[in-house]
């Protein structure tokens, strides 16, 4: 068995395929005969080869081309759903790595193509299924729910707080959306930042030391325009008819602390 061992990353996995499928060529062997891990192993077997695997951009830019180009964008954008996926469960499953990698090899080498994601039965394209459908459920709340607020300096900015990395599906979001603006949207869990300047593409960027009491520093008309909405929010709400299971159904708490009109309610 040839082991790889990849950064639980985008370019790291998608690294891993490109370095999986070379080594593959090369030694003529079965794609069975090849694993992939997001993370160390536990221990290091004995007459397996392990591989640690270099995040290299030009490699997963190569294979995110490829998948694109054979098996269409979506077939891309659910893998990469599945990559950005955290797994917070104690319950041992199947390393999200080689889900990835066997499922594309599964769909690179059917006549079905992209359309394999179906096939549900296969637990390689079923543990995608549910890693892909996490991230994107979440992107998709926080499309709706993700908060600007201006700062002194122009900029438009917003913390949020996913379980999942979803930050690279709403920056190219709200990239298309706020082309001619200046964003940034700090991912305060996984310590990433998404920056995008006017007219340019954004950029994802490690944001560990970032100063944070810079981005508490607001504009006079983003506070004036946040007691404007905060007022209006109260006014409107009948208090006898409150009700925040409801609200909680329809806004995960995990979201409240982000959003100014309900943030109040957990302190």
């Amino acid at each position: 068995m040839y082991i790889f061992i990849c950064e639980n990353s985008p370019n790291g996995i998608l690294t891993g395929v490109y370095d999986a499928w070379s080594l593959k060529i090369e030694k003529n062997c079965s794609h069975a005969d090849i694993f992939l891990l997001s993370e160390q192993p536990d221990n290091y077997e004995l007459f397996n080869e392990f591989y640690t695997v270099i995040p290299s951009p030009i490699k997963a830019e190569k294979v995110a081309s490829t998948l694109r180009r054979k098996l269409g964008q979506d077939f891309y954008d659910k893998i990469l759903s599945a990559i950005l996926a955290v797994e917070f469960s104690s319950k041992k499953k199947m390393d999200k790595a080689n889900a990835v990698y066997q499922t594309i090899v599964t769909a690179l080498h059917s006549p079905h193509g992209a359309k394999v994601l179906d096939h549900l039965g296969n637990p390689y394209i079923y543990r995608v299924f549910e890693l892909s459908r996490a991230t994107a459920s979440e992107a998709h709340h926080l499309k709706g729910f993700l908060r600007f607020s201006e700062l002194k300096n122009g900029i438009l900015f917003s913390r949020i707080h996913p379980k999942n990395n979803a930050l690279p599906i709403l920056a190219e979001h709200f990239t298309n959306r706020f082309p001619q603006e200046n964003f940034l949207i700090y991912d305060e869990n996984h310590d990433l930042a998404a920056l995008h300047r006017t007219g340019s593409n954004y950029i994802l960027a490690d944001a560990s030391g970032i100063n944070k009491e810079l981005l508490l520093e607001l504009s006079e008309r983003e506070e004036e325009f946040q007691n404007l909405w905060l007022t209006f929010f109260e006014s409107i709400a009948i208090k006898e008819r409150t009700n925040l299971p409801l609200q909680a159904q329809n806004i995960p708490k995990r979201f409240w602390n982000d959003t100014p009109e309900l943030s109040r309610r957990l302190h």
